[in-house]
């Protein structure tokens, strides 16, 4: 598969649905290239350069941890950093402001509306757009996103009719994380793909597999072959004969008249 660039993120507008994972493990993003999917985000700096050498070939979005960088500077200084560690945009769900100044300085940005998870203090975790008053206040916030020069938006959790109408009055490529089909990328967790979820899952998501009973199975395993290994020790029956290294019979004994002599 070949990257997609921002640019080519944009022309898809209308054309296909795209697909994009946040990834928490390597072996997520390797999948997830392999598996063919658009975009990867994640924001967990210690495996960013791991991330990007397991999915080469897939549109990396890197996040901003909200709250990390506190200005413009800071946020900018984050990007350029991590544009240069291999990121090929940046998502951040700071004020507009911020992404205006990363973006004059030519930084592809995603931001985010709808439901945030970071600003949840102030709407609880609930969908947002529900009246028509606030599918308004979606509709602003994008327009400033817009205005600001991001060419992307994340939309969480708004009713799909009012995503769908947003997402054909504006240029930006509209993420949908439980949004509807009405936008241009799908969005979901790899965590929710491979059912790993630890608690409850989100509506909006689905999971394809039942990784975290395969989890627990595994540990299972795990624990009965190191049980298995000391009980082994114990008896006497590890290790067997064929496991150890042999040694020429003329060779022992010299050895052991060495030894004899140094006493």
């Amino acid at each position: 598969m070949t990257m997609l660039t921002v640019g080519e993120i944009q022309t898809l507008k209308g054309r296909r649905q795209l697909t994009e994972l946040n990834v928490a493990c390597v072996e997520h993003a390797a999948a997830a290239e392999a598996a063919g999917i658009d975009m990867i985000v994640s924001g967990n700096l210690a495996n960013r350069a791991a991330y990007r050498a397991a999915a080469p070939n897939t549109h990396f979005c890197f996040g901003l941890i909200y709250g990390q960088q506190v200005n413009a500077d800071e946020a900018r200084r984050a990007a350029f950093e991590a544009m240069e560690a291999g990121a090929d945009s940046i998502y951040c769900a700071m004020n507009p402001d911020i992404v205006e100044a990363m973006a004059r300085d030519a930084i592809p940005v995603v931001g985010h509306v709808g439901l945030i998870p970071q600003k949840a203090r102030w709407t609880g975790f609930r969908a947002v757009g529900k009246t028509a008053n606030e599918a308004l206040g979606v509709l602003a916030d994008v327009k400033c996103y817009e205005n600001a020069g991001a060419f992307a938006v994340e939309m969480e959790v708004v009713p799909e009719p009012v995503a769908t109408a947003i997402c054909r009055s504006t240029p930006l490529t509209v993420i949908s994380m439980g949004s509807g089909s009405g936008c241009d990328v799908q969005y979901l967790f790899a965590v929710d793909v491979l059912g790993e979820t630890k608690g409850r899952m989100p509506r909006h998501a689905r999971a394809y597999r039942d990784f975290a009973a395969e989890h627990a199975r595994l540990h299972q395993e795990r624990v009965a072959a190191f049980g298995e290994f000391r009980a082994d020790v114990e008896s006497g029956s590890f290790p067997a004969q064929n496991e150890l290294v042999g040694m020429e019979e003329n060779e022992l004994r010299a050895f052991h008249d060495a030894l004899e002599k140094l006493k």
